[in-house]
């Protein structure tokens, strides 16, 4: 806060890593989990990527034409470097998201089966 001459600073802060850890294991102790949030979260924050494959696969088994529940499991098969793997679930990925016409998760799928060659 700045008035004048007069410079105020107030640092707020927030840990939001343990907050966010502690919902996911609180949710992930009920009948309706949500592996899709959490394995994302651990993807996304780079935390135990086998988890993360492991709860996407549970995310597949709730909703098995989820395209991009397919497509973030490649994205970690693919960090894993376990390539062959990430390109089966892409090209899976992209046959589901053709099914739903959606055209922006074949291009996604399309630009990660690139960088995987």
């Amino acid at each position: 806060m700045a008035w004048e001459n007069t410079v105020v600073s107030l640092p707020i802060s927030e840990d939001v890593e343990s907050v966010v850890m502690k919902q996911i294991n609180n949710l992930m102790t009920k009948d309706n989990r949500p592996y899709f949030q959490a394995a994302l979260y651990y993807l996304d924050n780079g935390k135990d990527l086998n988890q993360a494959l492991a709860w996407f696969d549970k995310a597949i088994e709730q909703q098995p034409n989820g395209y991009w529940i397919y497509h973030q499991k490649a994205n970690t098969l693919a960090k894993l470097g376990r390539k062959d793997e990430a390109k089966t679930s892409a090209q899976r990925s992209i046959e589901l998201a053709k099914e739903a016409k959606n055209d922006d998760y074949v291009r996604l799928n399309e630009k990660l089966l690139e960088q995987l060659k």
